[in-house]
């Protein structure tokens, strides 16, 4: 019997599709990097640049936070967060058990990608389509969780352990006041990144069977 294995045209896929197995989330992760800073910027950059977006509208923003600067972000949501135990909102027992190890264990990484959204922009866009005028923001939204996968899967490629944090609107505000960032730019979720101490954990699949299907072959 031959192989049941599909042979592609360029062996890039087969690269690339092995890539998107590999990515992971890492939990475990420490000050250290595998390759230069420009080459970490090359990657966000590129990201910025390439990945699509609904009519070329280019509504995702991104700013790349690095060793001391990735520590800032952290200490912003570590400090919020004890302002949620102070006035009540948050158990004291939970934040010093569980939530404040947690941020703690980010901060300790490299670094820190956070991914923007500038809903402003797409208002002429709006006006002139006005038909899809409600679509134009889940479209922006779902550019940016691209430019946050193929960042995710490159930093990894690279030997980066990563994992993808959502602590908006709690850190927004601040962190518009730390880096002077334009209000418009709306914060949609965190990309903490370093090498790796620890293994990710099991990742399990539901029945393909259930997910998948193809008509026509």
């Amino acid at each position: 019997m031959g192989s049941t294995q599909p042979e592609f045209k360029n062996p890039a896929t087969t690269t690339l599709l092995e890539l998107a197995k590999a990515r992971r989330t890492y939990y475990g992760l420490k000050a250290e990097s595998p390759i230069s800073d420009e080459a970490i910027e090359r990657i966000v950059q590129d990201a910025v640049l390439h990945v699509p977006s609904s009519f070329n509208t280019q509504t995702s923003r991104v700013v790349l936070l690095l060793k001391e600067e990735h520590q800032k972000v952290w200490d912003i949501a570590i400090t919020v967060m004890e302002g949620l135990v102070a006035a009540g909102h948050v158990p004291k027992e939970m934040f010093e058990n569980h939530t404040k190890p947690k941020l703690n264990a980010f901060r300790a990484a490299y670094g820190t990608v956070l991914f923007f959204v500038d809903y402003e922009s797409l208002a002429p866009i709006k006006e002139k389509f006005a038909i899809y005028a409600d679509k134009f923001d889940p479209f922006a939204l779902e550019s940016n969780a691209m430019s946050q996968y193929l960042v995710w899967t490159a930093l990894h490629s690279e030997g980066f352990g990563a994992n993808l944090q959502h602590y908006s609107p709690l850190i927004d505000e601040q962190v518009q006041k730390t880096w002077n960032l334009p209000a418009s730019w709306k914060l949609d979720a965190q990309l903490v990144f370093g090498t790796p101490t620890s293994e990710p954990g099991e990742k399990t699949f539901l029945p393909i069977e259930d997910r998948f299907k193809v008509f026509g072959k």
